[in-house]
């Protein structure tokens, strides 16, 4: 499928929520774009809800917690403000972004739950590859333990952030979401501190040693959606 924002017409959609892959790489602006015009369809029951599974050109945005000191690299790549949740984060090839326009209000009017299942299920997700993730408080996203790094200097085991997530809801529709390392180039995160986190690192799926593609990531992902939201839907 090409990178253009398009979905299938009403009558070829099977599902309640519809799965679009774009091959090649989406601008970020028009993503949003995309997002916005979807979400308000959804809101207004006109459309199907819609996972869009995409790659980003090189470029850093820049959430509503952001803090400019954490850019430490500002002329590196296109700097993004986005009115999702969170700081500063990077998108590029060899990620698996995933957006996820979804109806919250189908699934609790629970904001906090909803944010909990996204990480479920990248947790469940990663599973597949036998690989575990971790949600810690205070850092958002998915973590995984890395053994083989020195300790912190207080003991502790280093972590590496393998998963982003970051949201927004408009009319209890959700956009935005969540970015998965599969093969990224990890030195393009070092223009920011990512998501304000400085005592720990970024990681990917290959980095940690497991030939996984981006394709295999998404059949991944939707083998395990179904476990974590189609249950609660009204």
């Amino acid at each position: 499928m090409t990178s253009k924002a398009t979905c299938p017409s009403k009558s070829a959609r099977s599902l309640m929520v519809e799965w679009v892959t774009s091959d090649n790489l989406v601008d970020y602006e028009s993503a949003v774009s995309f997002m916005e015009t979807r979400a308000a369809a959804i809101a207004a029951g006109e459309a199907d809800e819609c996972i869009w599974l995409l790659e980003h050109p090189p470029l850093y945005t820049a959430g509503t917690s952001a803090k400019i000191e954490d850019l430490t690299d500002p002329d590196r790549f296109a700097v993004y403000p986005s009115k999702r949740g969170g700081q500063y984060t990077y998108h590029g090839p060899g990620q698996r972004v995933v957006y996820v326009m979804l109806n919250v209000a189908k699934r609790g009017h629970d904001v906090r739950r909803f944010v909990q299942d996204l990480e479920t299920w990248v947790i469940s997700a990663l599973g597949e590859f036998n690989l575990t993730g971790h949600i810690r408080e205070g850092r958002v996203g998915v973590w995984v333990e890395r053994p083989d790094k020195p300790r912190l200097a207080d003991g502790r085991l280093a972590e590496d952030k393998i998963a982003a997530i970051g949201i927004r809801l408009r009319k209890w529709v959700s956009f935005h979401g969540i970015s998965i390392n599969v093969e990224p180039n990890l030195e393009h995160f070092g223009g920011i501190v990512p998501c304000g986190i400085q005592d720990h690192g970024v990681t990917s799926l290959v980095d940690l040693g497991l030939p996984v593609t981006l394709s295999d990531v998404d059949v991944a992902l939707k083998r395990s959606f179904s476990h974590v939201f189609a249950a609660e839907i009204d």
